[in-house]
């Protein structure tokens, strides 16, 4: 690949065909180095990221960061059967004594599992090199250098309406806590749900009761979001402090893993952001969720990662974590989800017992690590 210009690679985004305006073809290392923040969301370093492809067209694109742990490669060669894949790139982000060893790893996964390996680099500081090339007349010693930002590749994938964001820390950002004003306000909001709860919960007689008429109120609330978020609009703070509470009881967040579609991830991030801390494990696990039935296994992971620096206990991420890391396919889950009618047969009617996750969270206090100051 890195002297044939006639071996390009489309890669997916929206669009059935090479030939379309949803793909851009990929004729040199150039053009992957500049394509690949824009695949995996920022521009990497001390990265491995493997394309995986057939037929000349990406299948699949996967990085890691470096240093490798042990067995992190271990997924693809399922991986790549699973996905039909024929051929790889892989592009190492870093100095060499980091990179190298990971580069090699991955050849040698791809070659036992009998997938050829396309082209082999590391970039670093502005210049790549191919493992795969040695000929100084397009490989010199010194590296190649080269500039994303100016390539032709970047300007089309930014018409596209692709985004590449500066690092990884920049997109965590994406799913950070907000501050000032808003976050001053959702906690004013939160107060309040909460008091509203405990002057419910003195006031019943029959704490079985109250936890059927809490879920049936938390069931019908998880439903109007979904159709607000369809509609255009965004919860107000005193809706979006109820349904947080709400989702921390297990049936209520099941409603909306069950009734899961892509586009919902909008809704969970907004609310991953504006809930109190504690209680945003479950959005961001919704999120993860939704992003990884989208393909993007790299908002998943980061919404998880939030999830987990908060509660590193919360079981549901923890799994979805687990299938994002060993390479599983979202497909695994469409056509398994259970109805709301499964779910509630399964679970039975609501009782004072699954108020319980909800209730040790309402005496907790939230890190000061979360500002309110603009």
């Amino acid at each position: 690949m890195t002297t044939n210009a006639s071996s390009a690679a489309a890669a997916p985004f929206p669009s059935s065909s090479s030939s379309t305006p949803g793909f851009l073809t990929l004729t040199s290392p150039a053009d992957i180095l500049a394509a690949i923040p824009y695949l995996v969301g920022f521009h990497p370093s001390s990265s491995l990221v493997v394309i995986g492809l057939d037929a000349g067209q990406a299948k699949l694109v996967v990085r890691w960061g470096l240093p490798l742990p042990p067995g992190s490669l271990a997924p693809l060669a399922p991986l790549f059967d699973r996905e039909g894949v024929t051929q790889v790139v892989i592009i190492g982000y870093g100095a060499g004594e980091v990179v190298t060893p990971a580069v090699d790893e991955a050849r040698l996964l791809a070659d036992k599992a009998g997938v050829r390996v396309g082209e082999a680099l590391r970039a670093h500081e502005g210049r790549y090199w191919s493992y795969v090339c040695d000929a100084p007349m397009c490989c010199p010693a010194e590296g190649t250098p080269y500039d994303p930002s100016t390539s032709q590749i970047a300007a089309e994938a930014t018409v596209r309406g692709l985004v590449a964001l500066p690092d990884r820390e920049a997109l965590e950002r994406t799913v950070a806590p907000v501050t000032g004003p808003v976050r001053m306000a959702m906690r004013r909001a939160t107060a309040e749900a909460i008091a509203e709860l405990r002057a419910g919960l003195t006031a019943t007689a029959d704490l079985d009761a109250f936890a059927q008429r809490y879920v049936a109120e938390g069931l019908a609330r998880v439903r109007s979001a979904l159709t607000a978020h369809a509609q255009g609009g965004r919860l107000d703070d005193a809706d979006a402090a109820r349904l947080g509470l709400d989702l921390t009881i297990i049936r209520v967040r099941d409603e909306a893993w069950t009734l899961m579609r892509e586009s919902h991830a909008p809704l969970w991030r907004d609310l991953t952001r504006r809930l109190e801390p504690r209680f945003a494990p479950p959005a961001a696990t919704l999120l993860a969720m939704a992003a990884w039935r989208g393909g993007n296994s790299v908002q998943a992971t980061i919404a998880l990662e939030r999830a987990l620096a908060l509660d590193p206990g919360y079981s549901m991420a923890n799994l979805l974590m687990h299938a994002v890391q060993n390479l599983l396919s979202p497909a695994i889950m469409r056509g398994r989800l259970p109805t709301p009618a499964e779910l509630d047969a399964a679970m039975g009617p609501a009782h004072a017992g699954w108020l319980l996750p909800l209730v040790n969270l309402l005496d907790e206090a939230d890190s000061p690590a979360y500002p309110v100051e603009p």
